[in-house]
């Protein structure tokens, strides 16, 4: 699940709310007189800004909901009677 949220969310939510945007301003072109090309619609800025804080929940997030904690050590994998026992944080 914490992957789900750390890589799949980030990377197709923009693209949901894209797609979502583009939907209701084809819209309201088809309702206005003229058309004009569809990357002339596309709000560069406001996605650019929406990715950024994005990008900025998501670090946060593991920076406050990840990791070890402070001043525990990393032991790492080791093989015992041919088994390989996990290795983890211990304080």
């Amino acid at each position: 699940m914490r992957q789900f949220f750390s890589i799949v969310v980030p990377l197709v939510l923009p693209t949901v709310l894209y797609f979502v945007y583009m939907t209701m301003a084809r819209r309201r072109a088809q309702t206005a007189s003229g058309r004009s090309g569809w990357w002339q619609e596309v709000p560069w800025t406001w996605l650019g800004i929406a990715g950024a804080i994005l990008m900025i929940v998501t670090l946060s997030a593991f920076a406050l909901f990840g990791g070890a904690e402070p001043g525990s050590v990393y032991q790492p994998a080791k093989l015992i009677d041919g088994e390989i026992k996990p290795g983890g944080f211990v304080e």
